[in-house]
């Protein structure tokens, strides 16, 4: 089953974005303004934390050039500037901010790293991308907007520093509250008491078992933290795709392959049925990040 475009649209942006307990808060836009805040302290303390960590030589000696290592520092500052506008912007707005945590990045080197932010990259350009249908002020929508074209812009450039396509797919992936908070709570240690509680949850692990990247049409393989039923689906989740296929479980591994329209960094969940509506009910795992290498490029030059 092949969810797309327009009808995709609506899944992707809507059923797997918004858990129960978030839209029927009277404070939504709080609660994603906090989300969001929980997220750019992440990524502020992961970049200051690199480039405390490596220098430009580390970086050099990995294969990268100066001139990465200088728009690191950029994007550092970005982060920085993302933490301070919503902090001001929830001050403005009676409420207090969360405060930074501690966190725990699987890191040894200056290549670790960087492979790292292109993941971590995405994650924020699919967090925001979901978020915003559920925020009812415009000037706010408008802000988020702002901070995911630049997240945007870090993503591609990671990307490219590691030899990924950085636009591998033509529409980028949302992805809702509680499988962002699934990704990052990975990374997330002990936050002070103080900080507001959030309407969220994680749900159950999922782990790719092979190499990344992969191609499409060939098998995957995932390890699930629990139980799983006897009948199960992987559902993919790439640009506005929502595409579950049936997978296989043999000695403890899921199998299942790759449909066609999946490209560049996507999403795995195992869920219990096959109709791409992935609510809180019918995710079982997840989700899991892969990377998928996009087709040759095709475009029409009959118009010239």
């Amino acid at each position: 089953m092949k969810l797309t475009y327009l009808t995709g649209a609506l899944l992707a942006t809507s059923a797997i974005a918004a858990p129960a307990s978030l839209v029927k808060r009277d404070n939504i836009d709080a609660d994603i303004l906090q989300f969001a805040l929980t997220l750019e302290h992440l990524e502020n303390a992961f970049y200051k934390k690199a480039l405390s960590t490596w220098s430009v030589d580390d970086f050099t000696n990995a294969g990268f050039s100066a001139d990465f290592y200088s728009q690191l520092k950029y994007i550092a500052h970005d982060e920085e500037a993302h933490v301070l506008y919503l902090e001001a912007g929830l001050k403005a707005a009676g409420a207090s901010p969360v405060e930074a945590c501690e966190y725990k990045f699987p890191m040894q080197s200056a290549q670790d790293f960087v492979a790292l932010a292109a993941t971590i990259e995405g994650v924020g350009v699919s967090a925001y991308l979901g978020a915003a249908p559920l925020i009812t002020s415009k000037s706010y929508l408008t802000a988020a907007a702002s901070i995911l074209v630049t997240e945007a812009l870090h993503q591609s450039a990671a990307r490219n520093a590691v030899g990924n396509v950085p636009m591998a797919n033509a529409l980028a992936t949302p992805m809702g509250i509680n499988a962002v908070y699934s990704i990052a709570s990975s990374f997330i240690g002990e936050c002070p008491s103080s900080n507001a509680a959030l309407p969220v949850k994680a749900y159950s692990g999922l782990t790719v078992t092979r190499a990344m990247p992969v191609s499409v049409n060939t098998n995957i393989t995932f390890k699930v933290d629990g139980d799983i039923p006897s009948k199960f689906y992987v559902t993919f989740v790439s640009g506005l795709d929502v595409l579950p296929v049936e997978g296989s479980m043999s000695d403890g591994v899921i199998e299942a392959s790759i449909p066609e329209a999946v490209s560049g960094q996507s999403y795995a969940f195992i869920t219990s049925d096959n109709s791409g509506n992935l609510t809180d009910s019918s995710i079982l795992f997840g989700p899991a990040i892969i990377e998928v290498t996009p087709s040759s490029p095709t475009f029409d030059i009959s118009i010239l």
